[in-house]
């Protein structure tokens, strides 16, 4: 009988080894699988930066733990930042005081874990300072990111949209706030997990604040 689970493995191995990297958007305080995956292609890593402006995706918005749940946060871009803005035309707005509201947000929900205050300082100057633009925004959040993870990674930028990568693998569309990531989580102890059992999938900051210098060894 032929074993279609292993022919499934070893195709999927396959495709794996055929592909020479990846290409990722930039996320705001992206998501463990963004990492996740990050990690497994760190030698050749494409940033999009040619690509149109995705509303309601992880590109201005991140998800993290609170006493009820799950609670978005989002950055707001001006008006007129519609689906047909380049990526990084796409300015932020600051018409109301959205970072004193998310660093609160960040504050209430991990004060208590056990690593808040070894990252806040860093973190915090993403919150006073003001960037005019998206893109730099989540440029200079991922590399601090990347430097709390101890995660090498190299990058360039791709300059050019290009609708399909042949060679790459490409997660410019598949780790959306609307759908599952093709990856299982194990748990670990999150703040308000008695009350609202384990969230997967959360913002790194989630990873970070709960788990410290063991991030790493999550990814």
């Amino acid at each position: 009988m032929i074993n279609f689970l292993l022919i499934s493995a070893s195709l999927h191995k396959l495709k794996q080894t055929m592909e020479k990297g990846a290409v990722f958007p930039l996320f705001y305080l992206p998501p463990i699988a963004y990492f996740s995956k990050l990690s497994d292609y760190r030698s050749t890593v494409l940033i999009e930066d040619a690509e149109h402006f995705q509303k309601q995706s992880y590109r201005n918005r991140a998800s993290i733990c609170s006493s009820n749940g799950r609670l978005d946060l989002v950055v707001p871009v001006i008006k007129g930042s519609k689906v047909h803005t380049t990526i990084k035309d796409v300015k932020i707005s600051y018409d109301f005081r959205w970072q004193r509201s998310h660093w609160m947000s960040l504050q209430t929900c991990y004060r208590s874990s056990a690593y808040f205050e070894y990252y806040e300082d860093e973190i915090s100057d993403f919150y006073q300072k003001k960037w005019n633009f998206l893109f730099d925004y989540n440029e200079e959040m991922l590399a601090l990111m990347l430097k709390f993870l101890k995660l090498n990674i190299s990058y360039s930028y791709t300059d050019v949209f290009e609708k399909t990568y042949e060679a790459f693998a490409d997660f410019r569309d598949c780790i959306h706030p609307k759908k599952d990531p093709d990856m299982i989580f194990k748990s670990y102890f999150q703040v308000f997990e008695e009350k609202n059992g384990f969230l997967p999938n959360l913002s790194i900051v989630d990873l970070l604040f709960n788990q410290g210098p063991q991030s790493i060894k999550y990814l």
